[in-house]
């Protein structure tokens, strides 16, 4: 008995899906072209007859849901005989990528951002997915151009050859979403780092920080663990066939790529960040010297006039007729003498 579906015309909809909220289905069949699913019906009709012909070998079921429909998540409860653990992740704070195995199936946590350098987590949309033999489940409440991608990809006629072969697709392209943000990040601090070899400096103090925190959170939303995901493809469900192990393995493999290059690009900034401090701590220094050198040539003249000030009988040289340009000899005297042995300490090794 083969796999068939109820071949509906795709009727006209908004973008949120019908009113389960199935966004969009297709039925993947060997040798055949993707079958469009026209609604949540069609689909159940395709997964009940699927399991009376024993899962066809080859057929796979894709389809994507609105969370922001009321019905989408009793839809699920009810016909796509998800575990538990699917449904509380949906209302869980935690949305870091990840990927592990839900008995026999793949749980997976997928992020998409609007990237720009003013990053924030509010920007990030997520996608849960269920992904078993012949039924793949996912889900969202924003849209992601990651799923608008992949079903470009379909309408172009890329094969879909199993499910893992969906969740790989995704993994790639999220891969490639990281790699294109790391590129104009790179772009960015090779500016920055050009006009701080240039000597310009300071201004940049807040735009390090900011990229500093924008590639932990990229690291943390959109990256996944590579030892998680390996140790999950160490003991994989049994229909996960060597080819589509060596799928994943490989996005694994990109994934830590990508991880070593935000790496680097943290130490880059670090040391572009302590470079500044250090410039930065170099002119005060130097400004602290130049206020305390004026300070202490200022000491003779600020004693004498002190002394001279005072209004007692007995200042020395009251009566004399130059006795004005006397004590400004005297302070000129000690200012130098003053000043020449304060040079000498400062050319002397150490001080001495």
């Amino acid at each position: 008995m083969s796999l068939a579906v109820s071949e509906l015309p795709i009727h006209a909809r908004s973008y949120g899906g019908d009113e389960h909220g199935l966004v969009y289905g297709y039925l993947f069949r060997p040798e055949s072209e993707p079958l469009p699913l026209a609604s949540a019906e069609a689909a159940l009709a395709a997964i009940a007859r699927g399991r009376a012909a024993q899962d066809e070998a080859g057929a796979v079921v894709w389809l994507h849901f609105n969370l922001g429909n009321a019905r989408a998540e009793a839809w699920l409860r009810a016909h796509a005989a998800l575990n538990e653990d699917f449904f509380d992740a949906l209302h869980q704070g935690s949305r870091a990528t990840r990927i592990e195995r839900d008995g026999e199936a793949f749980f997976a946590v997928i992020n998409d951002v609007t990237f720009d350098f003013t990053f924030e987590v509010s920007d990030v949309a997520t996608l849960w997915m269920s992904v078993a033999e012949h039924l793949v489940i996912t889900a969202r409440r924003q849209p992601l151009r990651s799923v608008d991608r992949l079903k470009n990809s379909i309408g172009r006629h890329v094969r879909i050859e199993s499910s893992t072969a969906l969740l790989h697709h995704l993994l790639r392209d999220q891969a490639d979403e990281l790699q294109k943000i790391i590129r104009q990040s790179t772009e960015r601090i090779d500016d920055i780092e050009e006009e701080m070899i240039t000597g310009v400096h300071g201004k940049h103090k807040a735009e390090l920080a900011r990229m500093r925190r924008l590639m932990v959170r990229l690291r943390r939303l959109l990256t996944p663990e590579p030892g998680a995901l390996a140790r999950t493809l160490a003991r994989p469900p049994a229909w996960v066939g060597r080819e589509d192990r060596d799928d994943l393995l490989q996005a694994s493999d990109e994934f830590s790529l990508v991880l070593r290059d935000i790496s680097s690009l943290q130490e880059r900034i670090k040391l572009m960040q302590d470079e500044d401090s250090a410039k930065v701590a170099e002119e005060n220094n130097r400004t602290l010297f130049v206020l305390t050198m004026v300070t202490v040539l200022a000491l003779p003249i600020n004693i004498v006039a002190g002394l001279l000030g005072m209004n007692v009988g007995g200042i020395p040289l009251a009566e004399h007729p130059h006795g004005f340009w006397v004590v400004v000899g005297v302070i000129t005297l000690c200012t130098v003498a003053l000043a020449l042995y304060a040079t000498h300490r400062i050319r002397s090794p150490q001080g001495r």
